[in-house]
């Protein structure tokens, strides 16, 4: 049997789920998050979002930083070094910061199940959690759907810009 001093490498899923995880663990003073009076309990927020066998994570922090995570090999990190990302992710976390109330304390980072999508707020006192009915949000029939909308604003202010990136138009 050879031996090696080589680590076995991650897949790139392996490594957006450990991205999503220590959003959600590390402390907000680790990611260089204070508490303001724009953002006073929420500093980011993290919604899962099942879609056929790949769940993506929308990540967006009150900094203006944002990123795509799924289960599957695609991903977009650091959005913040565009305005139109920046603005989507602080308004995602300004809505998150009025549902803060209606959240409740987690430890629990699973994924949701097929047909659910969940919020997670990452607060200065903790992580809260959200879940809510696809198809609810989608009809727009649910409390949370302007969190889903914001949400969804992440995800198109991140798909234009990798597009654009590659020389791609609408």
């Amino acid at each position: 049997m050879s031996q090696t001093n080589e680590l076995p490498k991650k897949s790139p899923a392996e490594l957006m789920r450990e991205l999503r995880l220590k959003m959600l663990t590390t402390t907000p003073e680790g990611f260089g998050q204070k508490a303001t009076k724009e953002f006073p309990r929420v500093c980011g927020v993290l919604m899962d979002w099942p879609i056929d066998a790949v769940t993506i994570s929308v990540v967006s922090f009150s900094s203006g930083d944002a990123s795509l995570y799924t289960t599957g090999t695609f991903g977009v990190l650091g959005g913040i070094g565009h305005e139109t990302v920046r603005n989507a992710a602080k308004s995602f976390v300004k809505v998150g910061e009025k549902h803060f109330d209606e959240a409740t304390p987690t430890k629990d980072y699973t994924y949701p199940q097929p047909g659910r999508v969940r919020f997670y707020l990452v607060c200065y006192d903790g992580v809260r959690m959200i879940d809510a009915d696809l198809e609810s949000l989608k009809l727009r029939n649910d409390k949370f759907s302007d969190l889903f909308d914001e949400g969804q604003r992440v995800i198109t202010q991140l798909r234009l810009i990798t597009q654009q990136q590659k020389g791609e138009t609408r």
